[in-house]
Formats: C-alpha cells, structure tokens, sequence
C-alpha cells in the first residue's frame, strides 16, 4: 500500500531525529578523547626548557611563577565549575571552555611580558578546570548502554592524559626558534576540539527539539543526575576553599622554601584531602570512595610519569621522547582497552575492582623502581600500562554507582592531590640534588644518579600513600557495613519480616525510606524496607537504570 506523502515526510524526520542519539553518543566520544589530554596539558611548567629564548627583560624566577598559575588556577575552578553543572548542560560550558582556550591559545603567540604570560596562564587553567568536569558531565547524562562506554572511555582519557602530559608538553618545544610555544602548544587541535564541542551544542538542541514529551517523561538534558548535582552544587562549591588553600601554598613554596618545609606542607595537605573526602556528605559512602580513589590516582599518577619522563630523556641517558612514544601508543591503547572490560562487568564487581585498579597502580610504581632508568624505552610500557591501566579501572569503576554530584565531588579533590604530588616530588627531587651538590663531587653522572634517586624515592613514597589509601578505603567499607547492620529493625521470629519502622504514622505497601528524605544519612544505609519488597533479579537492582549505572531515588 502507498504511503501518502504527508506520512512519508514524517518518517523520515522521525528517522533522522532517532539516528541523532547514536550521533550525540560519538560526538561526546570524540571530544572527551581530545578535550581531556588539552586540558592536562595545560599543567606542566615548561617555559624552563625554552629559557634560552626568553628575552632578557622577562627571563627569571617571575616567569616561572607567571607560568606554573596554571594548575593552582585549575584546582580552584573545578569545583565552581562542578556546582555550576549542576544548574548548566554540559554542551555549553564545554564551547565556553574551549573557547576560553582557543582565546588564549591565539593571544600565546602576542605574549611579550611577565603579567601577560600570567594572565594567559590563568586562562588556561580556568579553560582546562572547566573542561574536565564538563566531559565527565557529558559521558555520564547519555542513557542507557552509551553512559557504560563513555564513562570507561572518559577514565582511560584522564588516565592516558596524565601520563602522557609532560611528554606532550615537551614535544612541540624540539627544536622551536619562539618561547611563546609553550603558550600554545596544541592550537590546531583546540580548533577541532571547539568545533566538536560547537557541534555536540548543536545536536543537543536538535534533539530536544525532535522529542515527544510524554507525561512524566523529563526533556532531554534534565535528567535525574542533573537533578542531583543541583541539589549537591553548595557542597561541591565548599571544596574551593580548600582547594584554594593548597594552590596559595604551592605558590609560597616558589619563594625560596627549604625542601623539608616543601614536604611537611605537601603531606599537611594531603592529610587534609583525605580528610575533606571522608567529612563529605555528597553520595555518602559511594561519594567517598570515588573521593579516595580520584586522590589516589591525582597524587601519583601525574607526578610519576612527570619524573620518570624527564629522566628518560636524551640527556639523561635515556632514549628521548622519540623512544618514548611507541610505549606510551601501546599503554594507552591497553589502557582503553581494560577500561572498558571493565565496565562491563556487573555492579558486584565495582569494590573488586576499584581494589584491583590500586594495586596494580603500587605495582607499576614498584616495577619503575627495577626498570628506570632504561636506554630503550620499550621496557617502559609495563609500568606506563600498570600505572594507567590501573588508574583507569579503579576510576570508572568507582563513579559507576554514584550520581553524578558524587562523582564531580571525588574529582574536585583530584587536582589539588595533583599539586600536592608535585610539591611532594619536588621536594624530595631538590633534596637529593641538594645532597649531591655538597659533596664535592657535581658531575653529570652524580647529577643523573641524583635524578634517577629522586624519582626511585618518590615512587616509594607514591606507593604506600595508594596503600594508605587502600586501607583507609577498607576501614570506610567496613564502616559502612557496621552501620548498614545496625540500621536494620529488629527482625520479629513469628513471621520472620522486616520490622516496621518506628513510625507514628504508617507506611504505604512497599514504600523505602528515601536517603534525600534526610541530607545527614548515609544513603548506603537509608535504605530500609517497610514491608518486605517484591522479589528482583540479581541484574535489576533498585537505584540502577538497567546497566549498572545509579539512579537517581527521585
């Protein structure tokens, strides 16, 4: 039968609207593969390796300050940013973001005092914290089968970005004849970054156009975790301050503080990280988890891999970045891939996991201890996998059960445990040059081997900080079992059901205590039935949208 013309037409707008998802879903793919490692790179502190090209009116200590804002700038505007999503749709805070970046890539190449490399550090900082949780954002708002991909992919992107940040920073600078490329390493992929990000804006508004609304049925876009993230954006805008705390201390350390002062005030704030993760009431237990590990994986992560490529470069002794990128192709490609064999694994195995992902990270930070430094730099994919491969695993294991205001809660303590690394590697890395210096015998070998020292001694210390944590992680599931125990009724023994809470007024059939009904309680053990609830199967778990992803009670 023929179908009228009017009906054809309706079709295939209704099958163009249905393929936009499916497009949506790759776009936010794309990006959050090239917008993360753009943001990261904004970290490393390079204007050193071009010192030689500085004019002299602006070469000294003051650019190096004016160039190292950036990170202590991005730690304070993740959080902000991570509150603000919780009001904003991810599309256009990441055109704000890159755009912001695209801005200050082109006023890079203009740059021609000390203030205005400041003040283009700042901007990259503040482009680079806007970005990190707005991809997160965008990964964890596509429903269904898409969010278990691109949550995998968006941890192996953070974990690939930061290993391979300071080796990307250093690359454009072989060889430059301007200092100003440290300014604006990458801007041609910042141009493909924004149009992706132009065109993520775009399909977002078509597909809210093309939708149907449905009677309880939400907008595209207005979701649940948004929803969420509302509720807990005061929260998640409190950890600023601490993070602000640790970036004006970073910056007091670069006025001549001894390396031991350099230490105490690194571990002082670490301490203070973990105790941030512990008193925070965003997502409860699940909240504080995701806390630890994103600590875990900021602290050591970056600062290791920071080390160990400078050490591994040509001048060192090792084979330079050209040796370096075949090993770190394959770490990344290994690193995505076991992200997401991870993700598709039940919800029984997230604590499994999130474990495992640790300790393999302490692994790789033991085998740099028996590898580094190496002349070929194959060797060097074992600890580049362990490391990232680890770091993504327990990341998107972790966030995988929360919404999305516990997860950008644990990732506003990420970069600040970041800067505390570094401090923490710094300070131990002009310790043992210190040491080599006063014993009146500076060669280039006993320069090497002071280098090398240091970055064996900080991955000592790396290693049991994530063993640390480990425990802590296993003090907090423990806790959290104890209270689920004891916030149990009473079971009575003539009918062997759940005890009615005490309750002056009584419960409908199969209604929960709501764990939003009460901001102080944890909802990993709010949770308590009425009424013995009808019988699930293992897969369909409440507070889950089918595969494996937390959902919002409301």
């Amino acid at each position: 039968m023929a179908v009228p013309p009017i009906q054809a037409t309706g079709l295939t707008v209704l099958g163009r609207v249905n393929r936009l998802p499916l497009l949506l879903d790759v776009i936010v793919g794309l990006l959050t593969t090239l917008a993360l490692p753009l943001a990261i790179v904004a970290i490393p502190n390079t204007i050193s390796v071009v010192s030689a090209l500085l004019p002299p009116d602006i070469a000294g200590v003051g650019i190096l300050r004016a160039h190292g804002l950036a990170l202590p700038v991005m730690l304070c505007a993740v959080p902000l940013t991570a509150a603000a999503l919780g009001r904003l749709a991810p599309a256009p805070v990441l055109v704000a973001g890159l755009g912001l970046l695209a801005v200050a890539d082109v006023a890079g190449g203009f740059a021609a005092s000390t203030f205005g490399v400041g003040v283009l550090r700042v901007l990259h900082g503040i482009a680079a914290g806007v970005l990190v949780p707005a991809t997160f954002a965008a990964c964890r708002e596509r429903p269904g089968p898409a969010r278990g991909v691109l949550l995998p992919i968006w941890a192996a992107s953070l974990a690939v970005a930061f290993l391979a940040a300071q080796a990307l920073a250093l690359w454009p600078l072989d060889q430059v004849t301007s200092w100003r490329v440290t300014l604006q390493p990458y801007p041609l992929l910042t141009g493909v970054a924004l149009l992706l990000a132009a065109a993520y804006f775009t399909v977002t508004r078509l597909t809210r156009d093309g939708e149907v609304p449905q009677a309880g049925v939400p907008a595209a876009g207005d979701g649940a975790s948004r929803a969420s993230a509302a509720g807990g954006g005061r929260r998640l805008a409190c950890t600023a301050g601490p993070s602000a705390g640790i970036a004006v201390l970073a910056f007091g350390s670069t006025f001549g503080w001894p390396p031991g002062l350099i230490v105490v005030v690194a571990a002082v704030a670490v301490v203070a990280l973990l105790a941030s993760a512990f008193a925070g009431r965003v997502e409860g237990a699940g909240g504080r988890v995701v806390a630890l590990v994103m600590i875990a994986v900021g602290l050591v992560v970056l600062p290791t891999a920071a080390q160990l490529t400078y050490v591994e470069l040509g001048g060192l002794g090792g084979p330079g970045l050209s040796g370096l990128w075949v090993p770190f192709g394959l770490a990344a490609l290994l690193t995505f891939a076991v992200a997401l064999a991870a993700g598709r694994l039940g919800e029984a195995q997230v604590p499994k996991l999130v474990g495992a992902g640790l300790v393999t990270m302490v692994v790789g930070l033991c085998v740099i201890r028996l590898l580094a430094p190496t002349a070929s730099g194959m060797p060097l994919l074992v600890p580049f996998t362990l490391m990232a491969g680890g770091a993504a695993v327990a990341v998107a294991s972790a966030v995988r059960g929360v919404s999305l205001s516990g997860a950008l809660f644990g990732l506003s303590l990420c970069f600040p445990a970041v800067l505390s690394g570094f401090l923490l590697g710094t300070g131990v890395q002009v310790e043992r040059l210190r040491a080599v210096s006063t014993s009146g015998q500076v060669t280039s070998q006993a320069m090497v081997d002071g280098f090398v020292g240091a970055l064996h001694l900080w991955a000592l210390v790396a290693g049991f900080a994530v063993v640390i944590i480990l425990v802590l992680g296993a003090v907090l599931a423990t806790r959290t079992a104890e209270r689920a125990m004891d916030a149990l009724p009473p079971v009575s023994p003539d009918d062997g059901a759940w005890g009615a809470a005490e309750d002056p007024a009584p419960a409908a059939e199969g209604s929960v205590a709501r764990p939003d009904d009460d901001p102080g309680r944890d909802p990993g053990t709010a949770m308590i039935p009425v009424v013995p609830a009808p019988t699930r199967s293992p897969e369909a778990g409440a507070g889950t949208d089918g595969n494996g992803e937390g959902t919002d009670a409301r």
